[in-house]
């Protein structure tokens, strides 16, 4: 199954100071990215926040971006900000190059995302394509975080559960921003927020909050943070409290159509 990527933006960074430049930006260990994967980032501010999840994949000797497009102007004025004098040239080719999701197949020079999926960037395409929904269930199914503008600068990579496995967030490469909050809460603390997928049989949208009734916290008790419209069914990405991860939950108010955690933590 393959869809085209549409509502994503892609950068293509290039010259001899990109390799290290990003090392010093984003929350993996560039280092360690090779050919033929896709490498999860959380490109943090100073507290610890993401500002955006990119995924970043190496190509000859250039680095490709890709991230929601609403984070275009932001993600790419950051960048240009932060290289200042180094060899590093910055180049926005999301019109030019086509970006494809595979689910569950082989394609010549994919790059592997997870076991499931993987991420193609090409000229043209002259094949079917199936419906983006597709690789939207893929992603939450998955686990596959995202962040886009209006949920910008909401979390720390814990509560998307970036720190598993080190999946989106090495602790020994060294600093970048907000790397010091990331480390603090990893060693001397304990999430009480995580990820999780929900069902809801009314719509969903990004950045509803999650209530549930009987908790004490003075803010919501998560954000839905990827969401797809299945039939009479929504999916969706959201963080929770744990201690309330299987309690009663609502959508924005004590009213609000109610979530079911499905249990493939």
């Amino acid at each position: 199954m393959i869809t085209q990527l549409t509502n994503r933006s892609l950068l293509k960074l290039s010259g001899g100071d990109t390799q290290s430049f990003l090392q010093g930006q984003f929350s993996n260990d560039i280092d360690a990215l090779e050919g033929g994967a896709v490498q999860l980032n959380a490109y943090c501010q100073h507290q610890g926040k993401i500002i955006a999840l990119l995924w970043v994949i190496k190509r000859d000797d250039d680095f490709y971006l890709s991230f929601p497009s609403d984070l275009a102007e932001l993600v790419t004025k950051r960048l240009t900000m932060f290289k200042m004098m180094s060899d590093v040239t910055i180049t926005d080719v999301s019109n030019e190059v086509i970006q494809l999701g595979v689910i569950d197949e082989e394609f010549d020079g994919a790059f592997k995302l997870n076991d499931q999926q993987s991420v193609a960037l090409v000229d043209k395409h002259e094949f079917d394509l199936s419906d983006e929904s597709n690789w939207e269930k893929a992603c939450i199914e998955n686990g596959m975080a995202e962040v886009y503008l209006n949920t910008s600068e909401q979390f720390v990579p814990q509560l998307l559960n970036l720190d598993i496995n080190e999946v989106g967030v090495s602790f020994t490469k060294g600093c970048y921003p907000g790397q010091e909050v990331v480390a603090r809460l990893h060693y001397l603390g304990k999430s009480k927020r995580r990820m999780r997928v929900f069902t809801c049989d009314a719509d969903v949208n990004i950045g509803d909050e999650l209530v549930v009734a009987g908790s004490k916290s003075a803010k919501a008790s998560g954000i839905v943070v990827r969401c797809v419209k299945l039939d009479s069914k929504s999916l969706c990405l959201a963080t929770v409290e744990v201690a309330h991860e299987d309690g009663k939950i609502t959508l924005n108010n004590a009213e609000g159509a109610l979530l079911t955690r499905i249990q493939n933590d």
